[in-house]
């Protein structure tokens, strides 16, 4: 409804942020020590290399980073068929014909927002992928399993399929259990696709940032494994503000871009959680010279840029309207940052139309989905660094970084490929100033 008629989608051609990445490059077992991973540093080029150890010593005394403290859920759960059921241990092969794997995606609306669905007891209902979804000819699949010294019986049952994705209801038969307690005792860690091998104890731990709180990704936002207490002691030491946002991560941040051109790619959309104390740091904080806003992971910096744009449209609603934007409009739609692009509007005038809005409606966290695409074009609201990892070719990720660098990402890329660093999600990082420092 507040649409820029001359807009039009970026028709890149996804072919043009693609590269070689040889397999022994690839990280699939992480770091010894988290913070030992190597760190580049580009500022319009690469101006330094280091450790995540000395992270510290490359961002200026009074900036603010920013971390996404949501953490991965058990999202892989392994079912027998019942007709299978006694198939002993040793018999691997069949027991595989057996299995079918449910991994959750996310809840669905009736159980959103994802804390709502985590804290859900006896039944909740999650949109799901299933592997060996033909095998699945019962209606209910049953998992026995023992929590605290008590039986519980779990029930999964199918009720809907629609474009390759299923609704599968969850129930069992004890209700003081919560479906997180559920999920911690019959679930497994879901490592990237690529990882072609079963999470172990290890996993658990490192495939997990430190701070790690708000249950609901199934994928980490990898930028942070990398910080351990000794580097936050570092930066708490350099007086470096550490401030904490929530985004889910979803399945879909592993998905190629299969379209020829980026403006076919469907987005798929996330869920935010932003209390209201951080939107007014950032609106008397962001924007200032002496205090540059650095995102940690692709995902926080996508939170931070979404708010901007949902303080847009809360405000032209507002203007429009003369009343309150409803909860489900505040949904960023995949291009909406640039459609809404030919409205001029202050960091601090789009934070406080969101803090207005958060006092209408009596509440101090604002929850919404975003679904925003940063391309090569996007122009960086409140962001003006980011710390991230090297993404892998042709993905929406790298579309990030080109929108940071422009081509200039394929010289950094080239240099970390012929400087073995490690690469993908247990891999090496960088730090990117969007905006140049002043010298």
């Amino acid at each position: 409804m507040y649409l820029c008629p001359m807009f039009t989608k970026p028709k890149l051609a996804i072919q043009d942020f693609d590269y070689n990445l040889p397999d022994a490059q690839i990280a699939y077992s992480p770091a010894s020590n988290r913070s030992d991973s190597k760190l580049l540093v580009w500022d319009q080029s690469i101006i330094a290399e280091t450790t995540y150890a000395h992270i510290a010593k490359q961002i200026p005394t009074g900036s603010t980073l920013l971390f996404n403290n949501s953490k991965v859920i058990a999202a892989r759960i392994l079912f027998n068929k019942p007709s299978n059921s006694n198939i002993t241990e040793n018999s691997g092969e069949e027991k595989s014909k057996s299995t079918i794997e449910i991994f959750c995606l996310e809840p669905t609306e009736a159980f959103t927002p994802v804390l709502l669905a985590m804290q859900a007891t006896q039944k909740v209902e999650w949109n799901c992928l299933v592997g060996g979804a033909k095998k699945w000819k019962e209606d209910v699949l049953i998992k026995e399993v023992a929590i605290h010294g008590k039986k519980v019986i779990i029930h999964a049952k199918k009720i809907k399929q629609t474009a390759g994705k299923f609704i599968i209801e969850f129930s069992w038969d004890h209700m003081e259990y919560t479906f997180s307690e559920i999920l911690t005792s019959i679930g497994n860690i879901p490592l990237p696709p690529y990882i072609q091998r079963k999470a172990n104890e290890e996993d658990k731990d490192r495939y997990q940032t430190t701070y790690a709180i708000e249950e609901g990704s199934v994928a980490a936002p990898t930028a942070g494994l990398h910080f351990s207490d000794e580097v936050f002691e570092s930066l708490k030491q350099q007086n470096i503000q550490q401030k904490f946002l929530t985004l889910h991560v979803g399945a879909g941040t592993f998905m190629p871009v299969k379209a020829n051109t980026i403006d076919e790619h469907d987005m798929h959309a996330e869920f935010l959680e932003v209390d209201a104390a951080l939107i007014q740091y950032l609106s008397e904080n962001a924007g200032l010279v002496n205090n540059p806003i650095i995102a940690v992971g692709t995902t926080s910096l996508r939170t931070i840029e979404s708010l901007y744009w949902m303080g847009v449209k809360v405000a032209l609603h507002e203007l429009n309207y003369k009343n309150s934007i409803h909860s489900n409009d505040l949904h960023l739609g995949q291009w909406e940052a640039y459609e809404l692009a030919m409205h001029s509007m202050t960091i601090q005038e789009s934070m406080q139309a969101l803090l207005n809005w958060l006092a209408t409606n009596k509440t101090n966290k604002l929850i919404a989905k975003t679904q925003l695409m940063v391309t090569p074009g996007y122009t960086f609201k409140i962001c003006d660094a980011l710390v991230t990892n090297f993404h892998q070719p042709k993905s929406t990720l790298l579309l990030i970084i080109a929108a940071i660098t422009g081509d200039k990402w394929k010289a950094v890329y080239d240099h970390a490929l012929q400087n073995q660093y490690r690469f993908l999600s247990y891999g090496d990082g960088s730090l990117f100033w969007i905006k140049p420092q002043v010298k």
